[in-house]
């Protein structure tokens, strides 16, 4: 009887542990993933319990990668992170987030430039589902200036980006422009 109860108990406190998880969401179109991607990654891995990287089709952007090359490269350089899970989504956010019973949605911030932008999507998304909090973390100051954008205009003419990008995005870069180690 003894047995029972505490294995009862046991098996309560796991639903009550899991019903209390804190849940994140880190989206972005991540085309490719930088280091400046992989720091605040890690970051809200360490604050959440499960984070949710949301790789983003936007329809507004022409991507150099499929969504499936950007998830397999992000499963690649988030292997080592146990709590987090790459998905991949293209409806709003906000409804991704709360599929997932995540509680936040953090985002990145490079400059203050960023700030108006995300400012805008935050009070949207709180409009949608004011039971969601958007938490930003500001990245690193060594790549402040960087963007997936840049890294793949100077990938592009064959120039390195090996302190910009994990090894796995260097060779994927080099092999969508045709260059060879």
């Amino acid at each position: 009887m003894a047995e029972q109860l505490f294995l009862f108990i046991a098996v309560q406190r796991k639903r009550e542990n899991k019903l209390s998880e804190k849940i994140a969401v880190v989206p972005g179109s991540f085309d490719p993933v930088t280091f400046g991607h992989l720091d605040i990654i890690k970051r809200a891995a360490d604050v959440f319990d499960i984070v949710y990287v949301a790789v983003l089709n936007n329809s507004a952007k022409n991507p150099l990668f499929s969504v499936e090359e950007r998830m397999a490269l992000m499963a690649e350089v988030t292997k080592t992170l146990p709590n987090v899970r790459i998905e991949s989504s293209s409806g709003l956010l906000i409804d991704y987030a709360k599929e997932k019973k995540a509680k936040a949605i953090v985002r990145g911030l490079r400059a203050v430039s960023d700030f108006e932008y995300e400012m805008q999507i935050t009070s949207m998304n709180r409009f949608l589902d004011e039971t969601i909090e958007t938490f930003f973390i500001m990245t690193k100051n060594q790549y402040s200036f960087l963007s997936s954008s840049i890294v793949k205009e100077v990938a592009k003419y064959g120039s390195d980006v090996n302190e910009l990008v994990p090894t796995c995005v260097v060779k994927a870069l080099k092999e969508k422009y045709g260059f060879t180690q």
